[in-house]
């Protein structure tokens, strides 16, 4: 069995957002067949890491990113326990894993999760050119870089030339391996739990609601969707999921009304993906794969996400459960609902074969 460290630099379990969800469950699904070592914080629940060895050796707060004595300390640790590989979970350690590959001459990967100078671009950041910098040179030195997005591959390879060989995909994964049988029955608990007839249509949206892109989804969904969708159906209601909404919001009280129903976090979103009639993706910045669009499809839910908020999900794979409309087009996408409110298909199984996490894991320990 391989011998595998992975640098995780931030709290993720228990996981909150897509993309703690999303590291989460690779690292569990490449835990259970690699003996592997995640380095991390300690804010982490250990209870929760039951398939690999959590390793709390980084620092709480930004000085862990500046903490020069991690080379020898992971150096050291690499060598007591005769590492094969190891990954770096985004490219902010870039510095330390080339500092660390010089020591130990182990093999470097960078799982990178987006381009990330493109999206603090698309969040107004000053400091992204700098990143962008640092990024080009993390991937012209890393051995191996694994990519969620083929579009970010691509962009590395024609943009940044970086070899096509280095230059692995690995999307975000689903543990489903086929459409779930028990849609109907999450439907009628969903339903009753809210106290809404059982015939109704359910949209759902959900997302951390503190991160401004998915913030701004919700605004798109009150201002621009709802009103649209109000004159063309009946008999729907809204479902939005998340936590950290902002206060002044009031838990959207006001819209109660007209068809929305704040959910607030919702520890077991797979019932709402599976009672959901269409997933509601109206994201339009951000950058990355929006996981939540790939769990929806998982879970035999038909979706219409705009083309920036399905960026990196392979179409081919979804059939005719993903519709991509154009960004900003309102009209389009309210249109698009009406026609996926009619459609009752399950997930083409070409989907679980693609996203299904075990499947993903055995094409990474290949290169390991």
């Amino acid at each position: 069995m391989k011998r595998v460290v992975d640098i995780m630099p931030y709290s993720y379990l228990p996981y909150y957002s897509g993309g703690q969800k999303s590291i989460a469950q690779f690292l569990q699904y490449l835990g259970r067949i690699t003996s592997l070592d995640v380095i991390t914080v300690e804010e982490n629940d250990k209870t929760l890491a039951r398939e690999y060895n959590l390793v709390p050796f980084l620092k709480k707060g930004k000085s862990k990113y500046y903490d020069f004595r991690l080379t020898s300390v992971i150096s050291d640790h690499l060598s007591a326990i005769k590492a094969t590989s190891i990954i770096w979970e985004h490219p902010y350690y870039a510095w330390l894993a080339f500092r660390v590959r010089r020591r130990t001459g182990i093999k470097t990967i960078i799982h990178t999760h987006n381009i990330e100078h493109q999206r603090f671009r698309s969040l107004g950041k000053w400091w992204w050119p700098l990143l962008k910098y640092y990024e080009r040179w993390c991937f012209r030195k890393a051995d191996l870089i694994f990519f969620i997005a083929p579009e970010e591959r691509s962009f590395a390879i024609d943009q940044w030339k970086i070899a096509p060989e280095k230059c692995i995909n690995v999307p975000f994964g689903v543990p489903n391996e086929a459409s779930p049988a028990d849609k109907l029955p999450c439907k009628q608990k969903i339903c009753n739990e809210l106290q809404i007839a059982e015939d109704t249509t359910l949209l759902l949206f959900n997302g951390l609601l503190s991160y401004q892109p998915n913030l701004d989804a919700v605004e798109y969904i009150l201002k621009n969707i709802n009103p649209l969708l109000n004159r063309q159906m009946s008999n729907y209601k809204i479902l939005i999921c998340g936590k950290e909404l902002p206060a002044t919001m009031n838990d959207l009280r006001e819209y109660k009304n007209v068809n929305i129903i704040y959910a607030g976090f919702v520890p077991d979103i797979e019932s709402y993906f599976k009672a959901a009639d269409i997933f509601i993706n109206p994201v339009v910045r951000g950058g990355g794969v929006k996981t939540k669009l790939i769990e929806a499809i998982a879970n035999g839910t038909s979706s219409v996400s705009t083309k920036s908020g399905a960026a990196g999900v392979e179409k081919q794979s979804c059939g005719n459960k993903l519709t991509v409309v154009s960004d900003n087009d309102w009209e389009g996408f309210v249109r698009a609902i009406v026609s996926c409110s009619s459609m009752n298909q399950p997930t083409p199984q070409l989907f679980y074969d693609t996203y299904h996490w075990g499947n993903i894991a055995k094409r990474v320990e290949q290169y390991l």
